[in-house]
């Protein structure tokens, strides 16, 4: 399981340049006016995992599968977008399909760039857009609420719960907090996410600077990832014309690049890292003389649904799962030397997957 994150923002801030080096593709017209991204454009990256390599080389896999990660470029959002204005409606659709948002907020000063509002202010930028997504949440639940108000009167348990959660997100929204700031017990979890409200989605915010800041960013990142520390969201710092410049070049010229610019890794690599931190997930490793592979799930998640990532036949037939941790599997150099050091668990349908497993299922079929 990789994830989707649409990439939000203003116009002119830097997305379809963004998306264009984390896709190494031109598929998104970059360039400097409003709209210039008509249909969201989507792209999937190879997830980077050094230990993945690492694995494949112990084992002598033929083939490396990474896990993977899809971007949609989403058009900029404008004041209004609620309401329809600019490219309003069709692109608040795209950001409902997403399980989280890079929220792109223009931190350089550059003339020659326009900016909708005619000033930089990426922390006013970020309110705008939150804004818009929050007008846009309460419209759609109090249409919401008035279409289950018959099967609440005949007693539906499924409505009368969706009723009681869309009211509470609808206080909140209505305080100017985002619904995401709602508390939610254990058992409306399943019921709170298939509300699919937009301000309910993790937010990464993606500060754009320029290549000379790219290492240490300015006033107006910092001023973003202070507020992001107050939302609990995070933030990264990147410059997206140094990603741009780095997906055309070479393995060894991008290091070299990096290091002439001061940057032990790429924005990719942070930006994923971020993501998966703010969305809370892990990857575990299936690994033999075929191929070496990586999977994404969620923390928390136990063997059987870890299973069920390869094919939904593992889960429903599942026995047990060989495991060796990753550490365990490098310093024994391999499955037979943890096997012989007693490193090798076998695990049972309880058992809650660890970052960086080294998985094999027993099912039956």
């Amino acid at each position: 399981m990789g994830f989707k994150t649409g990439i939000v923002g203003l116009p002119n801030v830097g997305k379809s340049t963004l998306f264009n080096a984390l896709t190494k593709t031109a598929a998104a017209q970059a360039a400097n006016f409003p709209f210039c991204t008509i249909e969201p454009n989507v792209g999937e990256v190879a997830v980077p995992d050094e230990r993945l390599e690492i694995l494949a080389k112990i084992a002598g896999s033929k083939q490396i599968i990474p896990t993977r990660m899809t971007f949609v470029d989403i058009a900029g959002l404008v004041k209004g977008a609620s309401k329809g204005e600019g490219l309003g409606n069709q692109f608040l659709a795209n950001i409902r399909e997403c399980d989280a948002i890079a929220h792109v907020v223009r931190c350089f000063e550059d003339d020659d760039v326009t900016h909708v509002e005619g000033r930089v202010n990426p922390v006013e930028d970020a309110r705008t857009i939150e804004t818009e997504l929050m007008l846009a949440d309460m419209e759609s639940i109090e249409k919401r609420l008035q279409g289950l108000s018959r099967k609440v009167r005949g007693g539906d348990k499924e409505a009368v719960q969706q009723e009681r959660l869309l009211k509470a997100a609808l206080a909140t929204l209505e305080q100017g907090q985002p619904a995401r700031t709602v508390k939610i017990d254990d058992e409306d979890l399943k019921a709170w996410r298939m509300l699919q409200l937009l301000t309910t989605k993790p937010i990464l915010y993606v500060c754009n600077v320029d290549e000379a800041e790219a290492a240490s960013g300015n006033a107006h990142s910092r001023a973003i990832e202070e507020m992001a520390a107050q939302e609990g969201a995070a933030a990264v710092v990147i410059s997206a014309k140094i990603e741009e410049e780095i997906s055309q070049l070479e393995p060894e010229e991008a290091e070299m690049f990096l290091e002439e610019m001061g940057l032990k890794e790429a924005g990719l690599d942070r930006l994923i890292k971020a993501g998966h931190r703010l969305l809370g997930l892990q990857t575990y490793f299936t690994v033999g003389p075929k191929e070496a592979r990586a999977w994404t799930i969620r923390k928390g998640t136990l063997a059987p649904q870890a299973a069920g990532v390869i094919h939904g036949d593992f889960e429903r037939g599942f026995i047990r799962s060989e495991t060796i941790s990753y550490d365990d599997y490098v310093a024994c150099k391999g499955e037979a030397g943890a096997k012989e050091a007693g490193k090798m668990r076998v695990e049972g349908k309880s058992y809650e997957v660890k970052d960086g497993d080294v998985l094999h299922f027993l099912f039956n079929a």
